[in-house]
């Protein structure tokens, strides 16, 4: 059992506001990710782990979805954050029965996710019953039977079953053939919550959901736009990627609200120089936009590289692509013929000049990538601002050639794999066909719920079994206070997760904790020994993924043994589906996927290539577009950008670098400058004179929607060189500002990045923010 007596839970009081970093990575990157697992794993588990992540043969970083090279790799092919999510995993403290049932829930509702996460990995399944007040032990097969016993007694609609990005290919595959052969798409995702945006803008436009790049790409730009990422905290190996185009005479433009470390200077850490004065420089150009000014920069882009192509034909446009490859440009030329700069600079709050100075790199560029992030996906017009890109990059024929192309960057480890494998609440027609061909059975055609629709749903009482494999879905979705008081009013929720975490101990009536093991662990309890998974990364590479260490509990089940085993006890044994062979056997598994999906023929090979495979993608391959009339489609939007009222600001939501997503691994944000606190809102501090506050003081954040408020308690402004108008607070704890309402409209992603608020100086004794959020 761990040691409780040297958790010390987050103490908002305790914050220390220091001077934001103007360099990532470097030595203090490399002392940090060594100290984190030799103090959670210890030396021989962390040397073991640490020499086989991101290897031949070795495990998928379970962190971000950041390509690995085809050639050569280093011995630490990781990043810090990589390191730190390992060490998480790879812990030696043990969440036992006997912890769970000596921690009452009301007890473990005023604790953080942190305080949760560092107590270890959970050993045994663990049940809560109506009326209980703690988790107690249950076996594995009275817990499968139980969720058996509750999804057959109500209807497969009012059945909802949720997926982390870190489930493995083979997994997620079992997962939505479970609940299809149930008989609902209510399959939402993380994705629903990050990119579904880019998803929804690609598809349409270019004929895939998908970026199209490879990594060789990032090296052989001629120009990269990094545009609202922080790669620095959130995928730091990119900044290796970024820093070889630079050595090879490419240029890097960063575009941000906020100057975030890695893309002013990296300290390359495998280099005698990473160690050395501010490091390489990354940034060419810094465009410090407003929150939500994105469509309006590319729009203007847009219309300079049109004016330079009057000015000198034939210098821009690469007219024998866009004449036999795409349709619409005579629209989209008319429309971006005219801009009011006036406005243009008061959506983007950039000058024309900066502007232009950019249009000129993008004009000079025979090679451009443009990399996006959640800085753009989670507007109310994120859709309109990824298709504005696509004009641009389609303008330049940047499509199908070295060193050019999308590139939405994946947050977790395999979030794209998921979608590829079928994790989707609106599948395609011919997904379905092909499993009822494939399996004898009849899948449901109606949509099933996203994230945003299963927080509605649960509003509204029509949820009845909840299933989450694996993620944190109270602390990942928007307005926190309706979505954890629905969790607790449905009939039962499912956790399959390698740690505690808040979704625990909001829990539904009857709740059940099924520990799994994670992507470090070996999984070898099979008839036919150890068996290993598969990933997908940001670039559409697919490779395999093998755990190496012990496991720390011998009941510990792998994800794909849980689902089996769920979907046996849930349709019984005569199921047309065999599910015993699929977990007793994984290639299995991949010879059905192999018949279903395109792309993965001959999988159970092709995943046994050292570098594994790259699927298929068209407008990469051969300058295709597999939308409905074949070509590639300019599009036309208005512009729209956020702007706040007199005596309220932009707020958008962000990682502090001792996170990924919702998993906490320490309590500083090094980087940013802040240390012991997450509680605090980034504000420029002319934004602050202007609203008659000061540096540190102790506000209530109110946002508005459509005329409805949500609050946010005892929040510490901190005055920093943030866009002004802007303002930023970490997320989960601002998630209780985003009305369920505010989403991007096509995708349906929460507005995480256009919140409304305003500040009222904090009362003392008033408080009423989460429990467990405070100190």
């Amino acid at each position: 059992m761990s040691n409780e007596s040297r958790i010390v839970d987050i103490n908002e009081d305790s914050l220390h506001v220091g001077h934001p970093e103007t360099s990532a990575a470097g030595l203090t990157a490399v002392a940090v990710a060594l100290q984190r697992g030799l103090e959670q794993a210890g030396p021989l588990r962390t040397v073991r782990s640490l020499a086989r992540i991101n290897q031949r043969g070795g495990f998928d970083c379970p962190g971000c979805a950041w390509p690995e090279s085809n050639g050569h790799r280093k011995a630490a092919e990781f990043c810090e954050n990589g390191a730190k999510a390992v060490a998480e995993e790879a812990t030696v403290s043990a969440v036992t029965p006997e912890w769970w049932e000596s921690h009452p829930i009301e007890t473990l509702r005023n604790k953080t996710d942190y305080w949760l996460s560092k107590h270890g990995r959970i050993t045994e399944p663990v049940v809560l019953r109506p009326g209980d007040d703690r988790y107690r032990r249950i076996s594995w097969t009275d817990a499968f039977d139980l969720v058996a016993e509750h999804i057959n007694a109500t209807t497969p609609d009012r059945c909802v079953f949720y997926t982390s990005g870190r489930t493995a290919n083979e997994t997620a595959f079992m997962y939505q053939l479970f609940a299809r052969s149930l008989g609902t798409n209510n399959l939402p995702d993380c994705s629903n919550m990050c990119h579904e945006s880019s998803g929804s803008a690609l598809n349409p436009t270019i004929g895939i959901g998908k970026g199209t790049v490879t990594l060789e790409d990032i090296h052989e730009a001629e120009l990269i736009l990094v545009v609202g990422q922080n790669p620095g905290t959130n995928h730091p190996r990119m900044l290796s990627a970024l820093k070889e185009c630079r050595d090879r005479g490419g240029k890097v433009v960063a575009v941000n609200p906020l100057p975030e470390a890695g893309l002013l200077h990296f300290k390359d850490p495998q280099t005698v120089s990473g160690y050395v004065g501010e490091g390489a420089t990354i940034a060419d150009e810094f465009l410090q936009i407003k929150v939500g000014g994105d469509l309006a920069l590319f729009q203007a882009l847009g219309h300079l590289l049109l004016e330079e192509e009057r000015r000198v034909p034939g210098s821009i446009v690469e007219r024998a692509f866009v004449d036999a490859r795409t349709d619409g440009f005579a629209a989209y030329e008319a429309a971006r013929a005219e801009i009011d700069w006036d406005e243009t600079e008061r959506a983007t709050g950039l000058s024309r000049l900066e502007i232009a100075t950019v249009a000129n790199l993008l004009a000079k560029s025979k090679a451009t990538v443009v990399c996006w992030a959640l800085g753009l996906t989670q507007q109310p017009h994120s859709v309109d601002t990824i298709r504005e890109i696509v004009n641009v990059l389609l303008l330049q024929g940047n499509f199908g050639k070295p060193g050019a192309g999308a590139c939405p960057v994946r947050g977790h480890s395999n979030v794209q794999g998921d979608r590829t494998m079928g994790i989707w609440e609106k599948p395609k027609e011919w997904l379905l066909a092909a499993l009822d061909s494939e399996f004898g059975i009849t899948t449901p055609r109606e949509h099933g719920h996203d994230s945003t629709e299963t927080l509605e749903a649960f509003e509204k009482d029509e949820v009845d079994v909840f299933v989450s494999l694996g993620g944190n879905f109270a602390q990942a979705n928007s307005d926190t206070d309706a979505l954890e008081a629905g969790m607790q009013r449905a009939g039962l929720t499912v956790h399959i997760s390698t740690k505690p975490n808040r979704s625990h101990v909001v829990h539904g009536k009857t709740s059940l904790i099924l520990p799994t093991l994670g992507r470090t662990d070996r999984d070898d309890k099979h008839p036919k020994g150890r068996q290993f998974l598969s990933v997908e990364d940001s670039m559409s590479m697919v490779h395999a993924t093998q755990g190496r260490l012990e496991p720390i509990s011998e009941h510990l089940l792998s994800e794909p043994v849980i689902v089996a085993r769920l979907a046996a006890a849930t349709l019984g044994e005569d199921h047309a589906v065999d599910w015993r062979a699929m977990a007793e056997d994984y290639d299995v598994i991949r010879d059905h996927i192999a018949r279903v999906l395109p792309g993965f023929e001959d999988f159970n090979r092709r995943v046994r290539d050292k570098n594994g495979f790259q699927l298929p993608n068209p407008p990469r391959d051969s300058r295709t577009f597999a939308t409905d009339a074949g070509r590639a489609h300019f599009t036309v939007s208005p512009l729209e950008y956020l702007e706040a009222p007199a005596g309220y600001l932009i707020l958008q939501t962000i990682r502090s670098h001792d996170q990924y997503n919702t998993t906490f691994y320490g309590q500083d944000d090094r980087y940013r400058g802040i240390k012991d606190g997450r509680r605090v809102i980034l504000i420029h501090p002319e934004d602050l004179a202007a609203l008659g506050l000061a540096d540190r003081e102790l506000v209530d954040v109110v946002s508005v929607f459509n005329g409805e408020e949500r609050r946010a308690d005892r929040f510490r402004l901190v005055s920093y060189p943030t866009a002004k108008g802007c303002a930023a607070a970490y997320f989960p704890e601002a998630n209780a500002l985003v009305h369920r309402e505010n989403v991007a409209r096509e995708s349906n992603t929460p507005g995480f990045k256009a919140i409304t608020v305003r500040f009222e100086r904090h009362t003392p004794g008033d408080s009423t923010a989460h429990a467990g959020q405070l100190s």
